[in-house]
């Protein structure tokens, strides 16, 4: 179930803490880029969509706040907000307003878990409560005489009253602090509903009644609590992956001195700059580069691959990757924060935060509750009070109406299939960045490819390294240092076994996305990049090899050929495209002559080439003007626009940052058979999202009527909410199954199911 169990914050508290809280924040939150920041908050008391609206309503509220999102599976927020370089919002003092706590997350955070222990706590309570209230019930309701059945009464009254206590608390707490602050959640007419039981109860026996209701009332905690509990176990559970990937990050590493001692230091204080050694066996804490020791890798956390790589001074690793076997000295090139191990965490927590047109659906759902159940409870207890006279029939009827009509099957119904599909796609080495991206999938109708380190793996091989002059190659490999770009990396290589060459110095060197690498040298301008760009030259032409152009003013100076190899899969990724009638085309701003040459190695008809970013970005927008749905695949720079204009976007891990930040998801292998799991897993997500609506839509209108209709007690109420969270959670988790070995297809055809 998704209940609130929000606890509030003294105002006073809040506010003395506002200056500190806003330093906090300002060192803890990350830079995105022209003057925008993110922070990620952790609130351990969200639990539903209405704590979701009212969170993001009340920072959405925050000056300075452009977006703020709430991560259910996570219990986290994050926010993006501009501010001075002296002052950053006050986020906490809101938050405790409307009686959220909240903290800083951090990727160190402990990973105990404190609800669940006070959830077991009070699962134990009342079961032993309600047990022994049955056994003493057996009596009573096999006729025991007066004496024996009021003394039999006050026994259960006194073995309920802990139980009501103590572990009722769970939802009084939530219940109280919402309506402390002028909201209801879910757990509001579930605290009237058992505090009525008991109420009614311990009247009945006041009255010596002939049958009183401790047994309802305890054991209706005991089942609300043990589905409370079965719910927080399977959402652990279909976001364990999260959980997993947080325990491998290291909690420090060996940080060395100035005056070579190491020191052990917290991950968080790990600065660019700072030179760490990595012992056997450990996990490389953060981006770096080695600049003593070799040693070999295995990276199979961050490419997906299960083969190592060797690592020598000057090599690049990433964060997570696994040290095997000698001790490694790094200089570390990003904070934890900032390195790509945290990025995988972000996005796999990103997952859950998408907004789809089915989640809206179910928000949308959550937030009429509250009126609609109090209204139909308050009906019918007059209803009921009206026809019969008999106030506690129709108070215990009431009491079921509150239970059963709890919509936490229809809260849970889109967010846990979202968590489970990132999940079984984590498995696979697929990072999903939003839950949303999974319904919007399943509209596509156009695949778009880059070529270059898309349809291609981008290790340009230089094939006329041989033929190049020395005092070339070397000035080509100066200006490609300031790159990126795999045929940038391919001449710096190439050049960097030519030191004896002197290397020009450049008074500057700029990048030009999708074109090339400019340098200036006093009134000279060289260029290194695409021929059309850094070339007045009216034709170059080197086969279906690429070319890169070194030029000056102009005039060309070398030309340099490269080779790339195919992507595994991408013949038969596309070809299971086509046969699942969508159209498959490249976009590339590679040369004519290249993209052709792949294009009729993979089998597609239509292709575009030599584009700038910008031609990409207005292809697309043609395309979706014309009621298309695009899929854009791409890896680099100046894909990126292309990327976040498309309806879906997929990008490998060896992306460029800004690449993998476009996109909706990002795949850690080499294969490009992942977009093919991709798509497989979005429609199979589709399936079971659909069919958790249509189950708890039947759950309401099948058990209301009856719960009305007085045919329902309050107990069973109870089981029957319970059930209904439990069932809709247990489908999600259907979609964690293994698949069958062997080839695999799929259809973008939506399924023949009834739409909610």
């Amino acid at each position: 179930m998704s209940c609130c169990s929000g606890i509030s914050v003294p105002l006073a508290e809040g506010a003395a803490r506002k200056t500190a809280r806003a330093e906090e924040i300002r060192l803890a939150s990350r830079d995105l880029g022209d003057g925008l920041r993110q922070t990620i908050l952790s609130l351990p008391e969200v639990h539903c969509a209405a704590c979701i609206a009212a969170v993001e309503g009340a920072l959405g509220k925050i000056p300075g706040v452009e977006f703020a999102r709430v991560n259910l599976s996570t219990r986290r927020v994050t926010i993006n907000w501009r501010g001075n370089d002296d002052a950053s919002p006050d986020f906490a003092a809101p938050l405790a307003k409307i009686g959220y706590a909240s903290h800083l997350a951090s990727i160190e955070e402990d990973t105990q878990d404190p609800v669940l222990s006070s959830l077991l706590r009070a699962l134990a309570v009342a079961g032993f409560s309600a047990m022994n209230i049955m056994i003493l019930s057996v009596s009573v309701w096999s006729g025991a005489d007066p004496a024996t059945r009021q003394a039999f009464h006050l026994i259960s009254a006194a073995l309920a009253l802990p139980a009501i206590v103590y572990s009722g608390r769970i939802f009084y707490r939530s219940a109280w602090a919402a309506l402390w602050h002028g909201r209801t959640n879910m757990d509001v007419p579930i605290s009237v509903g058992v505090l009525l039981a008991f109420g009614l109860s311990v009247y009945d026996t006041l009255e010596n009644a002939a049958y009183a209701y401790f047994d309802a009332s305890t054991s209706l905690l005991f089942v609300l609590l043990a589905g409370r509990t079965l719910d927080h176990l399977m959402r652990g559970k279909a976001r364990s992956a999260v959980g997993a990937l947080a325990r491998l990050a290291p909690r420090g590493a060996n940080v060395i001195r100035a005056d070579g001692a190491i020191d052990y230091v917290p991950l968080s204080e790990i600065k660019p700059g700072m030179h760490l050694l990595v012992a056997a066996g450990e996990r490389v804490p953060v981006d770096g580069v080695v600049v003593k020791g070799a040693s070999e890798l295995d990276c199979s956390l961050v490419s997906g691959e299960s083969h190592w790589m060797h690592a020598a001074a000057g090599s690049a690793v990433k964060s997570g990757v696994l040290n095997l076997s000698n001790p490694l000295t790094l200089r570390a090139t990003a904070s934890a924060d900032e390195s790509f191990f945290a990025e995988m965490t972000r996005m796999m927590e990103a997952a859950e935060s998408g907004r789809s047109k089915y989640r809206r659906i179910a928000d949308r759902a959550a937030g009429l509750y509250s009126p609609v159940v109090h209204g139909t409870a308050l009906l019918s207890l007059l209803a009921w009070l009206c026809a019969t006279g008999d106030l506690h029939k129709a108070i215990t009827i009431a009491i079921a109406v509150l239970i059963i009509t709890c919509p936490c099957a229809l809260g849970l119904a889109v967010p846990m299939v979202q968590v489970v599909a990132a999940r079984r796609l984590f498995e696979r080495g697929i990072m999903a960045r939003d839950g949303s991206a999974f319904e919007r999938l399943r509209e596509i109708d156009t695949v778009l490819f880059d070529k270059t380190g898309t349809l291609t793996l981008g290790e340009m091989r230089f094939v006329n390294a041989g033929s190049i002059q020395p005092r070339l190659l070397s000035l080509a490999a100066a200006m490609a240092r300031v790159s990126q770009h795999p045929a940038s990396v391919a001449i710096a290589s190439a050049g960097a076994g030519r030191q004896a060459v002197p290397v020009m110095m450049f008074d500057s060197l700029e990048e030009i996305h999708g074109c090339g690498i400019e340098g200036r040298a006093g009134d000279a301008v060289y260029r290194l990049g695409r021929p059309s760009w850094a070339s007045t030259a009216m034709q170059i032409d080197v086969g279906p090899s690429s070319a890169i152009v070194l030029s000056r003013d102009g005039e060309t100076m070398a030309v340099f050929a490269f080779e790339d190899s195919v992507r595994p899969g991408a013949r038969e990724l596309v070809q299971s495209l086509r046969s699942a009638g969508l159209s498959v085309s490249i976009v590339s701003g590679d040369r004519d002559a290249a993209v052709s040459f792949v294009a009729r190695q993979l089998d597609i008809e239509e292709f575009s080439a030599e584009l700038q970013p910008g031609q990409k970005v207005e292809a697309i927008r043609a395309l979706a003007a014309t009621g298309r749905k695009v899929l854009m695949i791409g890896d680099g720079l100046n894909d990126a626009p292309a990327l976040a204009a498309a309806h879906v976007s997929i990008a490998p891990s060896t992306a460029t940052d800004v690449g993998r930040s476009a996109s909706d998801f990002v795949f850690l292998g080499y294969s490009l058979l992942a977009v093919r799991e991709i798509i497989q897993t979005a429609s199979r997500a589709d399936v079971l999202i659909r069919q958790n609506f249509a189950m708890a839509i039947a759950y309401n209108v099948v058990s209301v009527p009856f719960a009305i209709a007085g045919l329902v007690t309050p107990l069973a109420a109870a089981l029957a909410m319970s059930l209904s969270s439990i069932v809709v959670v247990g489908n999600a988790l259907r979609l964690g199954a293994k698949v069958d070995k062997g080839p695999r297809t799929f259809s973008t055809t939506k399924p023949a199911t009834a739409r909610i």
